[in-house]
């Protein structure tokens, strides 16, 4: 019993996260500008869409490996500064 307990409570937190609600935030504002014709909540409610899906993709990123990445290439870039400043202070 306690696992449904849990399942449950995972898919309501999953269905009131907060990209949930900025999405049907977007979708209110563009009904609402569809049916009053207002074009400003037409813009409005299209930029936060399009703000909850790049969220979305933002979040469902794995930034930890992400970083790891650029630290290696950040290692890489420096040996490579390293070995070329050498190179110019040899060939003086």
């Amino acid at each position: 019993m306690k696992e449904k307990e849990t399942q449950e409570a995972s898919l309501i937190g999953r269905i009131f996260c907060m990209e949930a609600l900025i999405l049907l935030m977007g979708l209110i504002s563009l009904g609402s500008g569809f049916y009053t014709g207002e074009s400003i909540q037409l813009f409005w409610g299209g930029m936060i869409i399009t703000g909850a899906i790049i969220l979305h993709f933002v979040r469902k990123k794995d930034w930890k490996s992400h970083w790891e990445e650029q630290e290696k290439m950040k290692q890489v870039y420096e040996e490579m500064r390293k070995r070329e400043k050498g190179d110019r202070d040899a060939g003086k």
